[in-house]
Order: structure tokens, then sequence, then C-alpha cells
């Protein structure tokens, strides 16, 4: 088996006509963007892009295609450069069996079947131009949709305070909402880790993958994990969310949860932390409260621990959250080392010391290990790092 990086989970900013589709997306988050940036600047090797049932993201794959820049794979997948793109779409569902919208992730072998996808869902979708917008429509539904044109179907953020399975302050079931046979993995989300998820007894079926919902070209890649597979291609992707004939996921790479922008619950309008049951801050009065993910999975929690053997999860972050590391600075990593992949996983503390500054090398090496001093984030701002 071969190890390739893969980051499942990337937004698009504008279409090839310069139009909107993700609204909070970077204007330079196209997907010709995310191709050239995933494969010479970050090394991921797998990506999923979750707007492609946007007609003119398809457009722009055909166009990449009859130009010869991209090719498509007998086993699924796109392939451009050194990067194998998957087709994805981010949908927000909301029928009679759920307590708040929830975003799901559906992915797809072919560019023919994710057409004939996003041509279904005109009739249930208000604007298909648009990411992550309300389906009409019950969630088994979708799932037999997705299963007959040979998808994956994949929960997305689960724990994140809003538009997931969990984030709502009731004690909602994935069995009352889903069909549990029809889901091939869980997304974590930023702000949760393996073993935290693992405190909930029903998701101990299930592969967790970890991606980095990026909304910015320099966001791809926060999160993702290390796959082993034979080659990258839609099936082998499929095989190692249920490790079929030795593919599997062989590390989980993200975000220590302190970092996520939810994991601590805290007033919305002064910042200041609180404890998970305060209706009114002390602070400042305010009623204006998101709990964060720790507490609530601290609300949902069944068991200790899962008797299912999960992957290492690697705490680390972005090269772009280090301290002193600047544009200058990262750009002379990736001339010396090629990818941020390189330069996260590879490069020596020697070979790091010959490109930049002794504090710097040893703040890598330290994220590398897990080492980093770590403040929490909460109520939509991300924790920080710095040297110990």
């Amino acid at each position: 088996m071969n190890s390739y990086f893969a980051d499942m989970h990337i937004h698009i900013g504008r279409d090839m006509y310069e139009k909107p589709v993700k609204i909070t997306g970077a204007k330079s988050l196209t997907l010709t963007n995310i191709l050239k940036e995933s494969s010479r600047n970050k090394g991921i090797d797998l990506i999923g892009v979750i707007d492609c049932h946007a007609p003119a993201v398809q457009q722009e794959i055909k166009e990449l295609m009859d130009a010869g820049k991209a090719v498509e794979l007998t086993d699924g997948g796109i392939r451009f450069e050194e990067v194998t793109l998957l087709l994805g779409s981010e949908i927000e569902i909301y029928d009679e069996n759920c307590q708040g919208p929830i975003h799901v992730l559906c992915y797809f072998p072919k560019l023919e079947y994710m057409a004939y996808f996003s041509e279904w869902l005109t009739g249930k979708m208000k604007n298909i131009t648009l990411s992550s917008q309300r389906y009409y429509g019950t969630a088994k539904e979708l799932q037999y949709k997705v299963k007959e044109l040979e998808g994956i179907f994949i929960p997305a953020h689960v724990f994140t305070p809003f538009k997931s399975l969990y984030g709502k302050g009731v004690n909602q079931s994935l069995k009352e909402v889903f069909d549990p046979d029809l889901i091939d993995a869980v997304e974590l989300g930023l702000s949760s880790d393996t073993y935290m998820a693992d405190q909930i007894k029903e998701l101990h079926d299930y592969t967790f993958v970890t991606n980095s919902d990026a909304h910015s070209l320099a966001k791809i890649g926060r999160e993702y994990q290390e796959i082993l597979m034979k080659e990258v291609t839609f099936r082998e992707f499929n095989w190692a969310l249920h490790e079929v004939k030795g593919r599997k996921i062989k590390q989980n790479c993200g975000m220590d949860p302190r970092l996520g922008k939810y994991h601590t619950t805290v007033c919305n309008d002064c910042d200041e932390q609180l404890q998970p049951n305060e209706k009114e801050c002390p602070n400042c009065g305010s009623t204006k409260i998101t709990k964060g993910v720790f507490d609530r999975i601290q609300e949902l929690t069944d068991v200790k621990n899962s008797d299912r053997k999960r992957p290492l999860y690697l705490y680390q972050v972005p090269l772009e959250y280090l301290p002193k590391l600047g544009p200058k600075t990262f750009r002379k990593l990736l001339e010396r080392f090629g990818t941020e992949m390189n330069v996260i996983h590879h490069a020596s503390l020697e070979e790091l010391l010959e490109v930049v500054p002794a504090t710097l090398a040893h703040s890598i090496i330290a994220m590398r290990k897990g080492e980093l001093q770590v403040k929490a984030g909460g109520g939509g701002k991300y924790g920080s790092v710095s040297n110990k």
C-alpha cells in the first residue's frame, strides 16, 4: 500500500464566470486555483471539492479535460497534475426528523453522475448554483439517491454548534435522521477529535474523517488524513473508509480541538468563557451564548471509550498559524522543500535551520510532536498557539 494525504472538504468561492458559489469563500478560491494550490504548494494527493453540483463548476472541469489538463479516471475521480479531485456536494437537510439544519457531504465517482445528481437536485433546491443550499426532501431519500449513483455519504462537521447532527441542544440520535447502513464515514470538524467523538457509542461503527472546510486557498489542508491505498481514485478512497483489503486511514491530522472556534462555551457579546449551563453572562448580562463542542459532547457522552482501534490522531496546525511565519518565510520553505506537507512531515531540524531562524525551526518540530502551547478558542473565534 502507498500513503497519501487527503482533504475532502474544500469550498469554491467563485466559478469560472466570477460569480459566487460559496458566498463566504474567497474570490481566489476557484476550482482551477484549488487544483493548482493542492498539487503544487500543499502536496495534497486527494481533494474533495464539495460545490461540484454547481453547473458552472462542472463546465470548468469539462474545459480542463477538453484542454488536456485533466483526465477522468476509470476508477473514479479527476486527475490534475499531482492531485486527484473527487466531485462532491455539501447539502443542508432539515426534514421532520431533524431537530435543526444538518449539513452532509456527497461524493460521486464520475462527472456524468454528478451532472445527473445536479439535475435531480434542481427540483428539490431553490438555487443549484450556490453552496450548502437547503434540500427539500428527507435525509433518507437523499441517501438513497446518492447510493443509486454509486456515491459516498458523510454527515459533515457533526459537532459544530450550527447546522450539524449533534450541534443543537437536544439528544438527537443519528438513527433518527439517517439510514445508518448508508453512512460511509463521519466528519468530526475543527473543534473535536477522535477521542472526544468516541464517547458516543453510535459513532463507533464509522470511520472518522478530518477535513479543512476551507473557505480560502490558505486553509486547504489545515485538517486532513493520511490514507493507505494502492492508488488515488474514488474506488480506493471508498474502500479505505470501509477498511477493505488493507486500505484504511493511517492517521487523522488535525488541529488540537482547543484551536477550533467553537471548542468552549462563550458569550457572543463579550467573549467571556462561561460554564456550559449558564443562561446569562455574569460579565455583561448577555443571553447570547454559544455552547462549546467540548461541553456539548459531555452532554451526549454515553460510553468512556471505543473497542475499535482508531488511527493515530496527530495534533498539528497549518504553517501559517505558527508565530513569526510570514508569507516570505513560507515561500522560502516551499522553495526548499517543495510542498507544505514536506515541511510539516518530513523536513529535519537540521534542514529547517538552513532556511529559517532557530526559533521557527524548533516551532515546526514542536508542532510535529504536538508540543505547542494552545490557547482555546470559542464563540466563533479560533484559538492560538505559541512556544512553551
